[in-house]
């Protein structure tokens, strides 16, 4: 399909007429000398005398008009819309907070093979099963210990995601606890963010030991940036110290910022938990659509400059054979 992008432009298509109409023919002087047997020498040639034409004749004109027609058909701007593009693009940005703090060495998860395991790798193999799923995602991750630091920002890029995934090692960021330092630096890493829905997953195994800014109050800060806050209770609650589970906190932070609150005891219940989640962040994404357009002005601009060069020509072949037949005959000998 194919449109004029300044149908307006047409509206210059009567100028040429009104100029043909209302502007005066060109006329040129020239030296010549005068004889009183003018008449009669023209008719001893046998020649009438007669006047120069200024419009070069009715195609010449035609020409004229046809170039005119041409010039503003390109500035009128012809284009050809080629078939739309379409593209999807995510709606949401979903972050991964992992607590990679020493509690996370305890080995009390048993790989599909039966083998214990620590709770890292147990997490880490859960969660890259969750991101292998989510195509449409755009995912970041924050690790945290004692405090917390951006892994990866969000991005569509997952296989670089599970490259830095798997360089995450138990203790990297300080053996403590940083719960709510992981809550501020989400809300910091999707501040500026233009999606709609904001999601954070926060797993962890202890209760917060060393934060700056305490949960309750980042829930909070979350609940007003809108963003929706899963959490996930690894580790026994029953054990003291740093070990243990703040069941109590998870659920609040949860219930504050609109999410949900999990309890992961094994690996089996780990992934029904992610499982849950893509149940309740299902895929969202937003069509673009483009339309490609290829500009065609060159071929009526070429079109008029070829028959301003036609006439041209034209006009100096009529005027040569012209002049040949002006030529007197030399008389016999």
């Amino acid at each position: 399909m194919w449109q004029f992008d300044y149908p307006w432009a047409f509206l210059l298509l009567p100028l040429a007429w009104l100029g043909y109409r209302l502007l005066g023919r060109y006329e040129e002087g020239r030296s010549a000398l005068r004889v009183p047997f003018f008449a009669a020498m023209s008719r001893a040639v046998g020649q009438q005398p007669g006047q120069a034409s200024a419009s070069g004749g009715r195609w010449q004109l035609l020409l004229n008009v046809l170039a005119w027609a041409l010039l503003v058909t390109a500035c009128a701007r012809p284009v050809l819309v080629e078939r739309p593009i379409q593209r999807e693009q995510p709606i949401r940005d979903l972050m991964l907070a992992l607590d990679i703090s020493q509690s996370m060495a305890a080995t009390d998860y048993t790989t599909a093979s039966g083998e214990r395991t620590d709770r890292l790798s147990a997490v880490k193999s859960v969660v890259r099963d969750f991101i292998g799923q989510r195509k449409d995602d755009r995912i970041g991750l924050i690790v945290f210990g004692t405090g917390a630091y951006p892994q990866a920002p969000p991005t569509l890029d997952h296989a670089s995601l599970l490259m830095l995934l798997d360089e995450v090692g138990i203790g990297m960021a300080g053996p403590n606890t940083a719960l709510g330092d992981a809550i501020g630096l989400t809300i910091k890493a999707l501040a500026n963010t233009k999606e709609q829905e904001k999601v954070l997953i926060l797993l962890t195994d202890g209760n917060d030991t060393g934060s700056a800014i305490t949960p309750d109050h980042a829930a909070q800060l979350a609940h007003e940036q809108g963003i929706v806050v899963h959490t996930i209770g690894i580790g026994d609650p029953q054990a003291s110290g740093d070990d243990k589970v703040d069941l109590a906190t998870l659920q609040m932070i949860a219930r504050t910022t609109g999410g949900q609150y999990f309890r992961a005891d094994d690996r089996q219940a780990l992934q029904q938990v992610y499982a849950t989640l893509d149940r309740l962040t299902p895929h969202k994404v937003r069509t673009f659509s483009h339309q490609p357009k290829r500009d065609l002005f060159v071929w009526p601009l070429g079109g008029a400059l070829g028959l301003l060069l036609a006439g041209q020509a034209l006009a100096l072949v009529w005027a040569r054979l012209g002049a040949r037949r002006a030529m007197p005959l030399e008389p016999p000998a």
